[in-house]
């Protein structure tokens, strides 16, 4: 007989842990099924280890630097195979906390591969073994896999997709980057610091492209400075792997094309929704260049069957997985009667982005250009680090923050920002766009001092003439 449940969620990654959690707070029975690891590609071999590969990096960069401080550092070295074990180290202690999660909630495990058999019915199979389960409503929260070059698939020794380049077997002495979204860059900016010499190739115009065009340009100036070379506007056009490296043919924006050589490749040229094997096509579950159609509570256009992450619409982020994960579950449990469940709509312009590179960059909202083909009048406002008492004493002086507003209703349209902890920083304009703050909010807002917030309030004053500390 099969395993009753009011909800099964099929994959543990943020999405699908956090719905489950959700789901069981909110009094239901809860099932989750995972393949692999609790915590799915995020925390295991996303999200998480990459940063604290990004903080070794961090650190090495400082030490190298150490004489800026008054400090010495003679000859830094690293050991990669003891930065490389930190990142895992922090991987299983992130695994560890999902398990005992959990366990906590009252939420049963089923590892092993599933596969929906019908609506409201999964199978789980692991070893050969096959454990049926039921439920009223499935959330789908797969997630998604690197997508290979056409004409040349990762081979785990000189190709790597983002999962080798997380445990490389050797150190890179050139690398060679394919994509600058925050992916492609964040290795980048990883293997540089470390040492590598670093070649990024994007196909559009310019790096990390989703972002406001002034960001983008400074983020180019900053890793060009730092010693990598960015080819916009190319394309490799071949790429040939043997035991001493890689030799690929790329065309510039010229349209002249070349054969170089890398000891090494990393291919970022976006990802694949998991949607294989595991019974949507059956089910009709309708798609959009492979992703799962949702409506802004979660839905798929089949009753009972919900879709959340990496499979669904971008924009692709941990933390938008997470935020659906909480609006499918509560609506899951008010179909289910509960009166204490209050979902909300998913808005998709309040998702803030983040690059963890050097230095970082942060974003939410719309660009300028994007503000003005909306048909906005806009107000801008930029305030550079460098007048900024908290970065100049941080050394980190490098980058600006940049408003975007609408003229004639003062609606915070996007926030844009390069430079140290912006990542950190954004968080402010994100409440500031869900809570729908107009200009005189921000203006009348206190910010402390020293603090690289402060530049947040000096863009918001620069958008409306009254600037300060320029």
């Amino acid at each position: 007989m099969a395993d009753q449940y009011d909800l099964i969620v099929l994959g543990s990654g943020p999405g699908g842990y956090v719905a489950a959690i959700r789901a069981s707070q909110l009094g239901l029975k809860v099932a989750i099924v995972e393949r692999e690891l609790l915590g799915g590609i995020c925390l295991n071999w996303g999200c998480i280890p990459t940063k604290a590969l990004l903080r070794s990096a961090e650190i090495y960069h400082y030490m190298k630097h150490a004489d800026s401080y008054g400090l010495s550092a003679e000859k830094p070295s690293f050991d990669l195979a003891k930065v490389v074990g930190r990142s895992r180290a922090v991987a299983k202690q992130l695994n560890q906390g999902v398990t005992h999660l959990m366990k906590k909630n009252k939420i049963a495990v089923h590892m092993g591969d599933g596969a929906l058999t019908g609506v409201g019915k999964l199978t789980v199979t692991k070893d050969g073994n096959t454990t049926e389960l039921t439920a009223e409503h499935i959330i789908v929260a797969t997630g998604a896999r690197a997508r290979d070059l056409p004409f040349a698939k990762a081979d785990g020794k000189r190709i790597w997709t983002y999962r080798t380049a997380m445990t490389p077997p050797d150190m890179p002495s050139e690398l060679l980057v394919i994509g600058s979204g925050a992916i492609g860059i964040e290795f980048a900016s990883f293997y540089n610091d470390m040492g590598a010499k670093v070649t990024v190739v994007e196909m559009l115009d310019r790096i990390v492209p989703v972002e406001d065009a002034d960001i983008s340009e400074a983020l180019h100036k900053s890793l060009t400075k730092q010693g990598m070379t960015i080819l916009t506007g190319a394309g490799v056009e071949s790429l040939k792997a043997d035991a001493k490296g890689v030799a690929a043919t790329i065309k510039t924006a010229d349209g002249k094309s070349a054969e170089q050589r890398f000891s090494h490749c990393i291919v970022a040229v976006g990802i694949l929704p998991n949607t294989e094997n595991i019974g949507l096509e059956a089910l009709k579950v309708e798609t959009d260049r492979g992703f799962l159609k949702t409506d802004p509570m979660c839905r798929t256009n089949v009753p009972g069957i919900w879709a959340i992450g990496d499979i669904t619409a971008p924009p692709w982020l941990a933390h938008k997985a997470s935020h659906e994960g909480v609006i499918a579950a509560e609506a899951i449990a008010q179909a289910l009667g509960n009166k204490d469940a209050h979902p909300h709509a998913m808005d998709a312009s309040n998702i803030p982005g983040c690059t963890y590179c050097h230095p970082q960059v942060a974003s939410v909202g719309l660009t300028e250009a994007k503000a003005k083909e909306a048909g906005h009048e806009v107000r801008v406002g930029k305030f550079p680090a460098i007048g900024n008492g908290k970065a100049i004493a941080l050394g980190e002086t490098e980058g600006f923050i940049k408003t975007v507003f609408d003229a004639n209703t003062g609606e915070l349209l996007g926030a844009h920002m390069i430079g140290a902890e912006v990542t950190e920083l954004i968080q402010g304009y994100t409440i500031g766009k869900t809570a729908e703050l107009v200009e005189a909010d921000f203006m009348q807002t206190v910010f402390p001092h020293p603090t690289l917030s402060e530049m947040m309030h000096e863009s918001v004053l620069a958008a409306y003439g009254k600037v300060i500390h320029i």
